[in-house]
């Protein structure tokens, strides 16, 4: 099977390329936005039609929630047209397509996890252009499943693990958000869970097409508590490790307004294509251990 990854330079493309060298069976070709760009009409369609794949994974997104809010017109046309738009082009090549899409699509007022059937209403323009991006893909090809995820974080990029590690390394004491709940998520384990759609798909290519799935990490905590975890693994490990103390969501304000509770429920997920991700800790554990041999 050939797989096409958009945004090659993302934490998601990152991994599925790392994930991927162990399924010999699978060729990945993953893009740069150089080579494949959502903000440029017919961009990702030309490489599309050139590579022929038999799946497409839209990895590529705007995800600068806060600067999404300044620039609107921007978000859109990458998470909603351009997603759109490459998905029309895998069909027309007769290619699948996953759709990565963002917990943000709801609004928090939820007391448990989000279930894929739960009411959407996004409170951020990031999450209305994501929103947008499922519906256009949807309509754009019928062989499609849209993924869901949440607090992604890896060795890769920029991210909130990341964040706090490096700045543990400068400040004694890190304040940090704890009235806002999520489900983190490895992007390597995503990965894992990503491949397991292709993997089914090669002996029943019908599973679960057409659907919205959730496949986040297990555990609801707040971002407070998520650096705390962080914290314990740099002390395991003889990093430098700060204090975290919590503020509240006013005490830090943003540009975009962010859910209260943004967890997701990847049962269905487990259900369809037996795979679940890991407990957080071992998957904070893995990501900060391999931080630990760059530095």
């Amino acid at each position: 099977m050939r797989i096409l990854v958009t945004g090659r330079e993302g934490q998601v493309a990152r991994s599925l390329a790392e994930r991927a060298a162990a399924h010999p069976d699978l060729e990945l070709v993953a893009t740069s936005r150089a080579e494949a760009d959502l903000s440029s009409s017919g961009s990702v369609a030309a490489v599309i039609a050139a590579l022929q794949p038999d799946l497409v994974i839209n990895a590529a997104a705007y995800t600068a929630v806060d600067q999404a809010e300044e620039e609107p017109a921007l978000a859109f046309r990458i998470n909603a047209e351009g997603a759109g738009e490459a998905a029309a082009a895998a069909r027309a090549v007769g290619a699948a397509f996953i759709q990565l899409s963002t917990d943000y699509v709801f609004d928090g007022e939820a007391a448990g996890p989000y279930g894929e059937e739960a009411p959407t209403n996004p409170l951020s323009v990031y999450g209305r252009s994501k929103l947008a991006g499922e519906e256009a893909v949807r309509a754009a090809n019928p062989a499609h499943l849209i993924l869901r995820t949440a607090w992604v974080y890896s060795p890769f990029g920029r991210n909130f693990l990341k964040s706090m590690v490096a700045a543990a390394g400068i400040k004694d004491v890190l304040t940090v958000v704890d009235d806002q709940l999520g489900t983190p998520t490895s992007a390597l384990d995503l990965a894992d869970g990503i491949l397991s759609i292709a993997l089914a798909w090669q002996a029943e290519p019908a599973q679960g097409r057409g659907k919205v799935y959730h496949l986040a990490g297990p555990e609801q905590v707040s971002w407070c508590a998520f650096a705390g975890i962080i914290m314990d693994e740099c002390r395991r490990l003889g990093l430098p490790a700060a204090e975290v103390k919590p503020i509240s969501t006013a005490d830090w304000p943003t540009a975009a307004r962010r859910p209260r509770n943004s967890a997701l429920d990847s049962a269905n997920f487990a259900r369809d294509f037996g795979f679940a991700l890991p407990e957080l800790r071992p998957s904070v554990r893995t990501v900060v251990e391999r931080l630990a041999g760059q530095l």
